[in-house]
């Protein structure tokens, strides 16, 4: 899988099943909106977070092709 495609996706798995949770607590409890709103911003956070992690991988495989003299 390529490296974009991979943050794309990383991204928005973790925003549809922090919106997933959301959308099914708040039907369970009645508090529409409130836990959606919640758990789609601790979804972002947790997308941007493995975005920064796949970020933080690519760069470190890169520097290491670059030390092995590798393209």
């Amino acid at each position: 899988m390529s490296a974009g495609l991979r943050i794309a996706v990383e991204l928005a798995a973790a925003v549809a099943v922090g919106t997933g949770i959301g959308i099914v607590l708040d039907r369970w409890l009645g508090t529409a909106p409130w836990l959606l709103i919640v758990f789609f911003l601790v979804g972002s956070a947790a997308g941007f977070l493995n975005v920064y992690r796949v970020g933080q991988e690519i760069d470190r495989r890169a520097r290491e092709r670059k030390a092995a003299g590798g393209k």
